[in-house]
Protein backbone atom coordinates (compact mmCIF):
# COMPACT_ATOMS: atom_id res chain seq x y z
CA UNK A 1 0.00 0.00 0.00
CA UNK A 2 1.42 3.31 -0.98
CA UNK A 3 -0.43 5.34 1.20
CA UNK A 4 -3.94 6.90 1.44
CA UNK A 5 -5.22 9.81 -0.73
CA UNK A 6 -8.58 11.90 -0.75
CA UNK A 7 -9.58 12.78 -4.43
CA UNK A 8 -12.13 15.20 -5.47
CA UNK A 9 -13.66 14.91 -8.66
CA UNK A 10 -15.34 18.87 -9.82
CA UNK A 11 -16.38 18.54 -13.49
CA UNK A 12 -13.97 15.56 -14.81
CA UNK A 13 -13.79 12.04 -15.05
CA UNK A 14 -13.52 10.66 -11.17
CA UNK A 15 -11.86 7.13 -12.83
CA UNK A 16 -9.25 8.69 -15.03
CA UNK A 17 -6.71 9.82 -11.85
CA UNK A 18 -7.97 7.24 -8.97
CA UNK A 19 -8.27 4.26 -11.32
CA UNK A 20 -4.39 4.19 -12.09
CA UNK A 21 -3.72 5.16 -8.77
CA UNK A 22 -5.44 2.87 -7.16
CA UNK A 23 -4.20 -0.17 -9.80
CA UNK A 24 -0.24 1.09 -8.41
CA UNK A 25 -1.40 0.68 -4.68
CA UNK A 26 -2.45 3.64 -3.31
CA UNK A 27 -5.67 3.39 -0.43
CA UNK A 28 -7.65 6.41 -3.06
CA UNK A 29 -10.95 8.01 -0.94
CA UNK A 30 -13.21 9.39 -3.48
CA UNK A 31 -15.95 12.27 -3.14
CA UNK A 32 -17.32 13.40 -6.09
CA UNK A 33 -18.16 16.98 -4.61
CA UNK A 34 -17.03 18.94 -1.98
CA UNK A 35 -19.75 18.08 0.92
CA UNK A 36 -18.83 14.54 0.13
CA UNK A 37 -14.88 15.87 0.44
CA UNK A 38 -16.50 17.11 4.21
CA UNK A 39 -17.71 13.86 5.31
CA UNK A 40 -14.83 11.89 4.01
CA UNK A 41 -12.54 14.73 6.17
CA UNK A 42 -14.69 14.21 9.10
CA UNK A 43 -13.32 10.72 9.65
CA UNK A 44 -10.38 9.95 8.33
CA UNK A 45 -7.01 12.31 7.92
CA UNK A 46 -4.98 12.38 4.66
CA UNK A 47 -1.40 13.65 4.29
CA UNK A 48 -2.03 14.57 0.66
CA UNK A 49 -5.06 14.82 -1.73
CA UNK A 50 -6.00 15.82 -4.99
CA UNK A 51 -8.75 17.85 -7.31
CA UNK A 52 -9.65 16.87 -10.38
CA UNK A 53 -10.91 19.14 -12.64
CA UNK A 54 -11.98 19.36 -16.28
CA UNK A 55 -11.88 22.06 -18.46
CA UNK A 56 -13.70 24.31 -15.70
CA UNK A 57 -14.22 24.53 -11.99
CA UNK A 58 -17.47 23.56 -11.09
CA UNK A 59 -17.31 25.25 -7.52
CA UNK A 60 -16.55 28.31 -6.24
CA UNK A 61 -12.96 29.26 -5.46
CA UNK A 62 -14.42 30.41 -1.94
CA UNK A 63 -15.77 26.47 -1.16
CA UNK A 64 -12.67 24.73 -2.91
CA UNK A 65 -10.37 27.13 -0.34
CA UNK A 66 -12.70 26.31 2.73
CA UNK A 67 -12.35 22.25 1.94
CA UNK A 68 -8.52 23.14 1.98
CA UNK A 69 -8.80 24.33 5.21
CA UNK A 70 -11.14 21.84 6.78
CA UNK A 71 -8.29 19.05 5.33
CA UNK A 72 -5.61 20.11 8.49
CA UNK A 73 -2.25 19.52 7.56
CA UNK A 74 -3.09 18.01 4.24
CA UNK A 75 -1.19 18.73 1.02
CA UNK A 76 -3.16 19.47 -2.20
CA UNK A 77 -2.43 18.51 -5.60
CA UNK A 78 -4.61 19.61 -8.83
CA UNK A 79 -4.59 17.63 -11.46
CA UNK A 80 -7.04 19.62 -14.36
CA UNK A 81 -7.22 20.20 -18.30
CA UNK A 82 -5.04 22.87 -19.61
CA UNK A 83 -8.33 24.90 -20.37
CA UNK A 84 -9.36 24.92 -17.23
CA UNK A 85 -5.81 27.31 -16.42
CA UNK A 86 -6.82 30.10 -18.83
CA UNK A 87 -9.41 31.43 -15.46
CA UNK A 88 -7.42 33.78 -13.67
CA UNK A 89 -9.28 33.05 -10.73
CA UNK A 90 -8.62 29.51 -10.99
CA UNK A 91 -5.00 30.06 -11.77
CA UNK A 92 -4.72 32.17 -8.38
CA UNK A 93 -6.32 29.24 -6.49
CA UNK A 94 -3.63 27.23 -7.38
CA UNK A 95 -1.30 29.23 -6.67
CA UNK A 96 -2.44 30.23 -3.31
CA UNK A 97 -4.06 27.17 -1.99
CA UNK A 98 -2.28 23.84 -3.55
CA UNK A 99 1.62 22.35 -3.55
CA UNK A 100 1.51 21.63 -7.35
CA UNK A 101 -0.10 20.59 -10.16
CA UNK A 102 -0.19 18.58 -13.38
CA UNK A 103 -2.47 19.18 -16.95
CA UNK A 104 -4.61 15.97 -18.81
CA UNK A 105 -3.86 13.93 -20.15
CA UNK A 106 -0.73 12.99 -16.93
CA UNK A 107 1.93 10.90 -16.62
CA UNK A 108 0.95 8.25 -13.66
CA UNK A 109 4.91 8.12 -12.76
CA UNK A 110 5.25 11.89 -12.79
CA UNK A 111 1.92 12.05 -10.60
CA UNK A 112 3.09 9.38 -8.14
CA UNK A 113 6.72 11.45 -7.38
CA UNK A 114 4.62 14.46 -7.19
CA UNK A 115 2.69 12.71 -4.50
CA UNK A 116 5.39 11.91 -2.78
CA UNK A 117 6.71 15.23 -2.38
CA UNK A 118 3.35 16.52 -1.22
CA UNK A 119 3.35 13.69 1.55
CA UNK A 120 7.00 14.46 2.56
CA UNK A 121 5.89 17.68 2.94
CA UNK A 122 2.59 16.95 4.47
CA UNK A 123 5.03 15.01 7.31
CA UNK A 124 7.61 18.09 7.57
CA UNK A 125 4.86 20.24 8.56
CA UNK A 126 3.07 18.13 11.20
CA UNK A 127 6.47 17.59 12.72
CA UNK A 128 7.20 21.44 12.67
CA UNK A 129 3.51 22.27 13.89
CA UNK A 130 4.25 19.41 16.77
CA UNK A 131 7.51 21.25 18.12
CA UNK A 132 5.38 24.34 18.36
CA UNK A 133 3.04 22.70 20.49
CA UNK A 134 5.48 21.73 22.10
CA UNK A 135 6.99 25.24 23.03
CA UNK A 136 3.60 26.06 24.73
CA UNK A 137 3.28 24.89 27.94
CA UNK A 138 0.57 24.22 30.78
CA UNK A 139 1.51 28.31 31.84
CA UNK A 140 0.72 29.53 28.43
CA UNK A 141 4.23 30.89 27.80
CA UNK A 142 5.85 30.23 24.82
CA UNK A 143 9.20 29.92 23.85
CA UNK A 144 12.29 27.68 24.15
CA UNK A 145 15.32 30.28 24.70
CA UNK A 146 17.65 30.29 27.97
CA UNK A 147 15.54 33.73 29.07
CA UNK A 148 12.08 31.61 29.28
CA UNK A 149 13.06 28.71 30.30
CA UNK A 150 14.74 30.57 33.54
CA UNK A 151 11.46 32.53 32.89
CA UNK A 152 9.24 29.38 33.74
CA UNK A 153 11.41 28.05 36.91
CA UNK A 154 11.51 31.59 38.65
CA UNK A 155 7.30 31.62 38.30
CA UNK A 156 7.33 27.80 39.39
CA UNK A 157 9.90 28.82 42.74
CA UNK A 158 7.90 32.21 43.99
CA UNK A 159 4.34 30.96 43.30
CA UNK A 160 4.80 28.19 46.15
CA UNK A 161 4.76 31.07 48.27
CA UNK A 162 2.60 33.86 50.04
CA UNK A 163 4.69 36.42 49.41
CA UNK A 164 3.88 39.53 46.99
CA UNK A 165 5.79 39.67 43.55
CA UNK A 166 7.40 42.45 42.03
CA UNK A 167 7.74 41.97 38.04
CA UNK A 168 10.26 44.11 36.06
CA UNK A 169 9.82 44.39 32.27
CA UNK A 170 9.22 46.68 29.31
CA UNK A 171 5.86 47.90 27.83
CA UNK A 172 4.63 44.73 25.86
CA UNK A 173 7.21 42.19 27.37
CA UNK A 174 5.04 39.96 28.84
CA UNK A 175 4.34 40.73 32.49
CA UNK A 176 0.78 40.73 33.27
CA UNK A 177 1.37 36.99 31.38
CA UNK A 178 3.74 35.78 33.94
CA UNK A 179 1.74 37.30 36.75
CA UNK A 180 -1.21 34.96 35.40
CA UNK A 181 1.43 32.47 35.13
CA UNK A 182 2.48 32.87 38.96
CA UNK A 183 -1.55 32.51 39.99
CA UNK A 184 -2.12 29.12 37.93
CA UNK A 185 0.94 27.63 39.65
CA UNK A 186 -0.02 28.45 43.05
CA UNK A 187 -2.30 27.12 45.96
CA UNK A 188 -5.11 30.14 44.82
CA UNK A 189 -5.35 29.24 41.65
CA UNK A 190 -9.15 28.16 41.54
CA UNK A 191 -9.51 31.86 43.34
CA UNK A 192 -10.45 34.67 40.84
CA UNK A 193 -7.27 36.57 39.08
CA UNK A 194 -8.16 40.31 39.17
CA UNK A 195 -6.06 42.54 36.69
CA UNK A 196 -5.90 46.22 37.64
CA UNK A 197 -4.14 48.68 35.10
CA UNK A 198 -3.37 50.91 37.54
CA UNK A 199 -1.94 54.35 34.98
CA UNK A 200 -5.33 53.84 33.06
CA UNK A 201 -8.08 54.74 36.24
CA UNK A 202 -8.98 58.20 36.73
CA UNK A 203 -6.74 59.28 39.65
CA UNK A 204 -10.23 60.62 41.46
CA UNK A 205 -11.96 57.04 41.07
CA UNK A 206 -9.04 54.97 41.99
CA UNK A 207 -9.57 54.67 45.35
CA UNK A 208 -13.35 53.58 44.63
CA UNK A 209 -11.99 51.55 42.47
CA UNK A 210 -9.46 49.80 44.35
CA UNK A 211 -10.88 49.32 47.84
CA UNK A 212 -14.93 50.26 46.81
CA UNK A 213 -17.41 52.56 48.76
CA UNK A 214 -20.30 52.49 51.16
CA UNK A 215 -23.24 53.83 49.81
CA UNK A 216 -24.08 57.41 49.86
CA UNK A 217 -19.86 57.65 50.36
CA UNK A 218 -20.20 60.58 47.63
CA UNK A 219 -22.50 62.42 45.12
CA UNK A 220 -23.48 59.43 42.60
CA UNK A 221 -22.83 56.56 45.00
CA UNK A 222 -26.47 55.07 45.41
CA UNK A 223 -25.49 51.48 46.60
CA UNK A 224 -22.14 50.02 47.99
CA UNK A 225 -19.72 48.39 45.72
CA UNK A 226 -17.25 46.42 45.90
CA UNK A 227 -13.71 47.11 45.12
CA UNK A 228 -11.23 45.42 42.98
CA UNK A 229 -9.24 44.36 45.78
CA UNK A 230 -12.13 42.97 47.95
CA UNK A 231 -13.34 41.12 44.31
CA UNK A 232 -10.19 39.16 44.22
CA UNK A 233 -10.61 37.55 47.85
CA UNK A 234 -9.56 34.14 48.00
CA UNK A 235 -7.14 34.58 44.95
CA UNK A 236 -4.66 36.77 43.16
CA UNK A 237 -4.89 40.71 42.34
CA UNK A 238 -2.32 42.04 40.06
CA UNK A 239 -1.47 45.54 40.21
CA UNK A 240 -0.22 46.58 36.58
CA UNK A 241 2.23 50.03 36.32
CA UNK A 242 1.67 50.00 39.96
CA UNK A 243 4.73 52.97 39.60
CA UNK A 244 1.96 55.29 38.16
CA UNK A 245 -0.14 55.02 41.60
CA UNK A 246 -0.84 58.57 42.78
CA UNK A 247 1.54 58.80 46.07
CA UNK A 248 -1.43 59.78 48.31
CA UNK A 249 -3.04 55.66 47.52
CA UNK A 250 0.23 54.15 47.69
CA UNK A 251 -0.67 54.62 51.69
CA UNK A 252 -3.60 52.73 52.01
CA UNK A 253 -2.10 50.11 49.39
CA UNK A 254 0.97 49.77 51.93
CA UNK A 255 -1.47 49.63 55.04
CA UNK A 256 -3.64 46.55 53.36
CA UNK A 257 -0.67 44.25 52.47
CA UNK A 258 0.21 45.00 56.03
CA UNK A 259 -2.71 44.27 57.93
CA UNK A 260 -4.46 41.97 54.85
CA UNK A 261 -7.32 44.66 55.77
CA UNK A 262 -9.39 47.64 53.65
CA UNK A 263 -11.44 50.40 54.19
CA UNK A 264 -14.21 51.26 52.00
CA UNK A 265 -14.80 54.67 51.10
CA UNK A 266 -17.17 56.37 53.38
CA UNK A 267 -16.98 52.99 55.86
CA UNK A 268 -16.44 53.16 59.19
CA UNK A 269 -15.06 49.38 59.57
CA UNK A 270 -11.88 47.51 58.05
CA UNK A 271 -12.58 44.83 56.25
CA UNK A 272 -10.63 41.22 56.10
CA UNK A 273 -9.36 40.18 52.96
CA UNK A 274 -6.81 37.40 51.75
CA UNK A 275 -5.75 38.18 48.38
CA UNK A 276 -2.03 38.09 47.38
CA UNK A 277 -0.42 40.96 45.31
CA UNK A 278 1.86 40.60 42.30
CA UNK A 279 2.31 43.89 41.22
CA UNK A 280 4.51 44.85 37.71
CA UNK A 281 6.06 48.14 36.67
CA UNK A 282 8.17 49.35 33.40
CA UNK A 283 9.80 51.71 35.46
CA UNK A 284 12.40 51.13 37.44
CA UNK A 285 10.57 51.91 40.97
CA UNK A 286 14.01 51.94 42.80
CA UNK A 287 14.97 55.32 40.88
CA UNK A 288 11.31 56.12 41.31
CA UNK A 289 12.07 55.54 44.70
CA UNK A 290 15.20 58.17 44.96
CA UNK A 291 13.28 61.02 42.93
CA UNK A 292 10.28 60.92 45.55
CA UNK A 293 7.48 59.33 43.38
CA UNK A 294 7.47 56.12 45.06
CA UNK A 295 6.93 55.37 48.41
CA UNK A 296 10.08 53.56 49.97
CA UNK A 297 8.23 51.05 52.49
CA UNK A 298 5.90 50.71 49.82
CA UNK A 299 8.55 49.29 47.55
CA UNK A 300 10.26 47.37 49.89
CA UNK A 301 7.12 45.29 51.53
CA UNK A 302 6.45 44.75 47.38
CA UNK A 303 9.91 43.71 46.20
CA UNK A 304 9.79 40.80 48.41
CA UNK A 305 10.54 38.43 45.35
CA UNK A 306 11.27 40.21 42.04
CA UNK A 307 10.91 38.62 38.76
CA UNK A 308 12.11 40.03 35.41
CA UNK A 309 10.75 39.38 32.00
CA UNK A 310 13.47 40.01 29.49
CA UNK A 311 12.39 41.94 26.56
CA UNK A 312 11.81 39.95 23.01
CA UNK A 313 15.29 41.34 21.76
CA UNK A 314 17.08 39.50 23.97
CA UNK A 315 15.53 36.10 23.47
CA UNK A 316 15.61 36.41 19.59
CA UNK A 317 15.82 32.58 19.17
CA UNK A 318 12.07 32.49 20.19
CA UNK A 319 10.72 35.42 17.59
CA UNK A 320 10.05 32.58 14.93
CA UNK A 321 8.19 30.33 17.50
CA UNK A 322 6.16 33.39 19.21
CA UNK A 323 5.34 34.03 15.49
CA UNK A 324 4.32 30.86 14.32
CA UNK A 325 2.00 30.40 17.52
CA UNK A 326 0.46 34.26 16.80
CA UNK A 327 0.51 33.02 12.95
CA UNK A 328 -1.56 29.94 14.30
CA UNK A 329 -4.07 32.01 16.77
CA UNK A 330 -4.56 34.35 13.83
CA UNK A 331 -5.44 31.64 11.13
CA UNK A 332 -8.02 29.60 13.32
CA UNK A 333 -10.32 32.60 13.35
CA UNK A 334 -10.51 33.64 9.93
CA UNK A 335 -10.57 31.87 6.53
CA UNK A 336 -7.69 32.38 4.38
CA UNK A 337 -4.95 30.42 2.56
CA UNK A 338 -2.00 31.60 4.13
CA UNK A 339 0.41 28.76 4.84
CA UNK A 340 2.83 30.84 7.26
CA UNK A 341 6.69 32.70 7.03
CA UNK A 342 8.59 32.86 4.07
CA UNK A 343 12.19 32.61 4.93
CA UNK A 344 12.54 36.56 3.63
CA UNK A 345 9.98 36.96 6.40
CA UNK A 346 11.91 35.56 8.88
CA UNK A 347 14.96 36.93 8.85
CA UNK A 348 13.07 40.64 8.91
CA UNK A 349 12.21 39.40 11.75
CA UNK A 350 15.08 38.47 13.23
CA UNK A 351 16.67 41.51 11.88
CA UNK A 352 14.24 43.68 13.78
CA UNK A 353 14.59 45.37 17.11
CA UNK A 354 10.98 44.82 18.63
CA UNK A 355 10.74 48.15 20.61
CA UNK A 356 7.60 47.11 21.56
CA UNK A 357 7.92 43.41 22.30
CA UNK A 358 5.87 40.75 22.27
CA UNK A 359 2.66 42.98 21.86
CA UNK A 360 4.02 44.37 18.77
CA UNK A 361 4.82 41.01 17.25
CA UNK A 362 1.59 40.36 17.34
CA UNK A 363 -0.14 43.05 15.63
CA UNK A 364 2.35 42.40 12.62
CA UNK A 365 1.33 38.96 12.47
CA UNK A 366 -2.27 39.80 12.57
CA UNK A 367 -1.75 43.03 10.10
CA UNK A 368 0.35 40.46 7.83
CA UNK A 369 -2.55 37.61 7.97
CA UNK A 370 -5.54 40.30 7.22
CA UNK A 371 -3.07 41.87 4.61
CA UNK A 372 -0.97 39.82 2.44
CA UNK A 373 -2.44 38.17 -1.22
CA UNK A 374 0.23 35.32 -1.13
CA UNK A 375 0.16 32.35 0.46
CA UNK A 376 3.31 33.34 2.33
CA UNK A 377 3.99 36.15 4.03
CA UNK A 378 6.61 38.52 3.20
CA UNK A 379 8.75 41.23 5.25
CA UNK A 380 6.43 44.11 3.40
CA UNK A 381 3.21 42.07 5.16
CA UNK A 382 4.85 42.87 8.41
CA UNK A 383 6.11 45.99 7.27
CA UNK A 384 9.39 45.13 7.80
CA UNK A 385 12.19 46.04 5.63
CA UNK A 386 14.05 43.37 3.86
CA UNK A 387 17.74 42.06 4.55
CA UNK A 388 20.10 41.42 2.85
CA UNK A 389 20.60 37.62 3.70
CA UNK A 390 17.35 36.19 3.72
CA UNK A 391 18.57 32.59 4.17
CA UNK A 392 18.76 32.98 8.23
CA UNK A 393 21.31 32.71 10.29
CA UNK A 394 23.89 29.33 10.04
CA UNK A 395 25.93 27.83 12.63
CA UNK A 396 29.04 29.38 11.93
CA UNK A 397 27.81 33.15 11.91
CA UNK A 398 25.72 31.79 15.38
CA UNK A 399 29.33 30.77 16.66
CA UNK A 400 31.34 33.62 15.74
CA UNK A 401 28.50 36.11 17.77
CA UNK A 402 28.09 33.52 20.91
CA UNK A 403 32.40 33.89 20.79
CA UNK A 404 32.43 37.92 20.40
CA UNK A 405 29.91 38.41 22.97
CA UNK A 406 31.87 35.62 25.70
CA UNK A 407 35.02 38.48 24.94
CA UNK A 408 32.60 41.33 25.18
CA UNK A 409 31.38 40.14 28.47
CA UNK A 410 34.91 38.78 29.82
CA UNK A 411 36.08 42.38 29.39
CA UNK A 412 33.35 43.82 31.04
CA UNK A 413 33.56 41.89 33.95
CA UNK A 414 37.43 42.20 34.34
CA UNK A 415 37.17 45.81 33.67
CA UNK A 416 38.77 45.56 30.21
CA UNK A 417 42.35 44.49 31.77
CA UNK A 418 43.77 42.49 28.85
CA UNK A 419 45.80 40.33 30.91
CA UNK A 420 42.97 39.14 33.34
CA UNK A 421 40.38 38.51 30.37
CA UNK A 422 43.40 36.46 28.64
CA UNK A 423 43.69 34.05 31.92
CA UNK A 424 40.17 33.87 32.26
CA UNK A 425 39.41 32.49 28.44
CA UNK A 426 42.39 30.54 28.26
CA UNK A 427 44.15 31.90 25.85
CA UNK A 428 47.11 34.35 25.06
CA UNK A 429 47.34 37.74 25.27
CA UNK A 430 47.97 38.43 21.41
CA UNK A 431 45.16 35.30 20.35
CA UNK A 432 42.99 37.73 22.29
CA UNK A 433 43.81 41.03 20.54
CA UNK A 434 43.34 38.87 17.21
CA UNK A 435 40.09 38.32 18.42
CA UNK A 436 38.70 41.28 19.21
CA UNK A 437 40.27 42.37 15.65
CA UNK A 438 38.45 39.93 14.06
CA UNK A 439 35.40 41.04 16.18
CA UNK A 440 35.78 44.47 16.43
CA UNK A 441 35.97 44.99 19.63
CA UNK A 442 37.97 47.89 21.14
CA UNK A 443 38.65 48.75 24.50
CA UNK A 444 36.65 52.01 25.03
CA UNK A 445 33.19 51.09 26.45
CA UNK A 446 31.51 49.81 23.46
CA UNK A 447 32.23 47.99 20.21
CA UNK A 448 31.13 48.74 16.49
CA UNK A 449 28.00 47.90 14.85
CA UNK A 450 28.47 44.53 14.19
CA UNK A 451 26.76 42.43 11.75
CA UNK A 452 24.72 40.09 10.89
CA UNK A 453 22.09 42.75 12.06
CA UNK A 454 19.35 40.07 12.87
CA UNK A 455 21.46 38.97 16.22
CA UNK A 456 20.89 41.45 19.46
CA UNK A 457 23.57 43.46 20.47
CA UNK A 458 25.65 42.22 23.42
CA UNK A 459 24.01 42.86 26.87
CA UNK A 460 26.90 45.16 27.82
CA UNK A 461 28.17 46.84 24.87
CA UNK A 462 31.84 48.24 24.26
CA UNK A 463 32.20 51.50 22.74
CA UNK A 464 33.51 51.80 18.95
CA UNK A 465 37.20 52.81 18.14
CA UNK A 466 37.72 56.38 16.68
CA UNK A 467 36.71 56.46 13.04
CA UNK A 468 40.38 57.93 12.33
CA UNK A 469 41.56 54.52 13.83
CA UNK A 470 41.32 51.58 10.99
CA UNK A 471 42.50 49.26 13.51
CA UNK A 472 41.26 48.75 17.20
CA UNK A 473 44.69 47.23 17.66
CA UNK A 474 46.41 50.33 16.57
CA UNK A 475 43.97 52.31 19.37
CA UNK A 476 45.39 50.13 22.26
CA UNK A 477 49.09 50.46 21.02
CA UNK A 478 49.00 54.35 20.58
CA UNK A 479 47.52 54.72 23.58
CA UNK A 480 49.97 56.68 26.38
CA UNK A 481 47.42 56.80 29.10
CA UNK A 482 47.98 53.74 30.99
CA UNK A 483 51.78 53.35 29.93
CA UNK A 484 51.17 50.41 27.32
CA UNK A 485 54.14 49.82 25.01
CA UNK A 486 54.84 46.92 22.82
CA UNK A 487 58.42 45.83 21.69
CA UNK A 488 57.50 44.10 17.91
CA UNK A 489 61.76 43.47 17.42
CA UNK A 490 61.98 39.90 18.06
CA UNK A 491 58.78 39.25 17.10
CA UNK A 492 58.85 35.57 14.48
CA UNK A 493 63.29 35.19 15.14
CA UNK A 494 63.83 31.55 16.48
CA UNK A 495 64.25 31.57 19.92
CA UNK A 496 68.13 32.34 21.54
CA UNK A 497 68.87 34.89 18.21
CA UNK A 498 69.39 38.59 18.30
Amino acid sequence: MRGNILSVTLGGNAGEVAGPLIARGWDVAQASDLVGAGRIQAHRNFNVSVLVVGSALTASEAAVEACIAASGGSEWVCVCEAQALESADFRELILGSFFDHQTLPFDVHELELMLDRASQRALLRQRHDASHRNAVDALGMVGQGPAITRLRQQIRKVAVTEAPVLIGGESGSGKELAARAIHQCSQRSAGPFVAVNCGAISPSLIQSELFGHERGAFTGASAERRGLIEAANGGTIFLDEIGDLPVELQTNLLRFLQEKTISRVGAVRNLHVDVRVVAASHVDLAEAVAVGQFRDDLFYRLNVLSIDVAPLRRRMEDVPILAEYFFQRCVAKSRTRVRGFSRQAVAAMLAHAWPGNVRELFNRVQRAVVMTDRRLIGPTDLGLPMVDNPVGMGLDAARTLAERDVICLTLTRVGRNITHAARELGVSRMTLYRLMDKHSIALDSESRQHQPAQWPPADVPIRPAPSSVANPLDAILKSSGNGFRADWAGVGKPAGRA
